[in-house]
């Protein structure tokens, strides 16, 4: 004989585990009245969801930021999804925010693959994502993950335009305190806001490769201009020095004060150095972050 389900028993399962009335309903008849069982096959109707929702377009979600130990460890997540309204709501934020804290947690798991494999609140945070989709009824994926960390000094993080952009900024200082957290979330606010977008901390920093595509176009363009030969190479130079200066960030002139730079900056405060910075923005995960 059937257990006849009551409203309360869909109340109680759907509180539980966040799926619909009616899968609440189906899956307590299926089971006979046993939660554990009706849990478990939601969760399996769960993962065929997701399995169809997989080759879906995630382009919108947020960018989490998560700073951890003191101002010592910070992390840079992407969560992408499908819609803004899926994007703005308690449940995809609070994901964003365990996720991240997860990284934060374990240097282990400062990966997406590894992320995703690690167990979070006693289940594999892909499960957790699964039930997520299930929830949402949106294809959720995480698209980018970055963890910075000091021994000494502060890791500072500023999230923008609503969790479409982010940024973290590793200060390192013989001291921590107050004024150098503020001084990260500056650096934060400038790597943000600069144009152009820095891509190296020092022009040391800047890649081989980069600088290789830039003389190239710079010197096509001397050739077009009808430049002498004698003298392309010195102009290829002067405005390859002029680019490095401008990408790199210690040289940038500081968005709050442009009459000084971001080195000037740092150097009011001692010793004080940009040991890495990261800057996600939201859907260019598989592109470069200059801009």
């Amino acid at each position: 004989m059937s257990t006849v389900i009551t409203a309360q028993m869909v109340s109680v399962l759907r509180e539980k585990t966040g799926a619909g009335l009616l899968d609440c309903k189906k899956a307590l008849t299926e089971a006979n009245a046993d939660f554990d069982q009706a849990e478990t096959i939601l969760r399996k109707k769960g993962v065929a969801s997701a399995a169809k929702k997989a080759d879906r377009t995630a382009n919108d979600g947020l960018i989490e930021s998560y700073i951890h130990l003191g101002g010592k460890v910070g992390v840079l997540i992407e969560v992408n999804c499908e819609t803004d309204f899926v994007a703005r709501t308690d449940d995809f934020t609070a994901l964003g925010e365990r996720l991240a804290r997860a990284v934060a947690e374990d240097a282990a798991v400062a990966s997406v693959d590894a992320l995703l494999a690690a167990p979070l609140d006693g289940e594999k945070a892909q499960d957790r994502i699964v039930a997520a989709i299930a929830k949402l009824g949106e294809n959720v994926v995480v698209k980018r993950v970055a963890r910075l960390a000091v021994d000494s000094g502060v890791v500072g993080g500023y999230v923008h335009a609503g969790g479409k952009l982010g940024v973290l900024v590793a200060l390192e200082a013989d001291e921590a305190g107050a004024g150098l957290e503020a001084l990260a979330r500056d650096v934060s606010m400038h790597v943000a806001a600069a144009d152009p977008t820095p891509v190296a901390v020092s022009r040391e920093g800047v890649s081989a490769e980069l600088l290789a595509s830039e003389r190239e176009i710079y010197r096509k363009q001397a050739l077009a201009e009808g430049k002498p030969e004698k003298i392309i190479d010195k102009i290829v130079e002067g405005k390859l020095n002029k680019y490095v200066s401008e990408i790199a960030l210690v040289e940038q002139p500081f968005v709050k004060d442009p009459d000084k730079s971001v080195g000037d900056l740092l150097a009011t405060r001692g010793a004080v150095n940009v040991s890495g910075f990261e800057r996600f923005k939201l859907g260019r995960g598989d592109e470069a972050e200059a801009e």
